[in-house]
């Protein structure tokens, strides 16, 4: 099982749900998206007043496995984990955690551009990669 190092706490809101009451697909999407910003921003990778066409990240594919609904209320935080480090890309692991329950989601996601080497050491020296 994978050791995530870094969580960033997300609100389900309202909004989020679908007409079967729990958070729709496409949040999921929005949640991680938002945990690996925070995560590039705590290691320094990127800043709230950076334009990320500067950084040029494409997110290029993406897998995800739902294993429980999250309902409105539910605390959640989004775990994220630099599985691996490539020339051109990046693989991210990523879960959604019911803080209550520990229910979870999994993800992968990779990425087909070029690592800076200030990003590469910097989360290698985070994730003891």
């Amino acid at each position: 099982m994978t050791t995530y190092k870094f969580f960033h706490p997300v609100e389900v809101r309202y909004g989020d749900l679908d007409p079967q009451g729990h958070v729709n697909n496409s949040k999921h999407l929005t949640y991680f998206e938002q945990a690996r910003i925070a995560y590039m921003i705590e290691l320094g990778l990127f800043t709230k007043d950076q334009s990320f066409m500067e950084i040029g990240v494409i997110l290029a594919d993406v897998h995800i496995v739902y294993l429980a609904p999250v309902y409105f209320g539910e605390h959640i935080k989004v775990g994220v984990h630099a599985l691996k480090l490539g020339n051109k890309s990046m693989t991210w692991m990523q879960n959604i955690v019911d803080a209550k329950t520990g229910k979870t989601y999994d993800y992968k996601g990779e990425k087909t551009v070029n690592i800076p080497h200030d990003w590469r050491e910097k989360i290698k020296a985070f994730e003891g990669l």
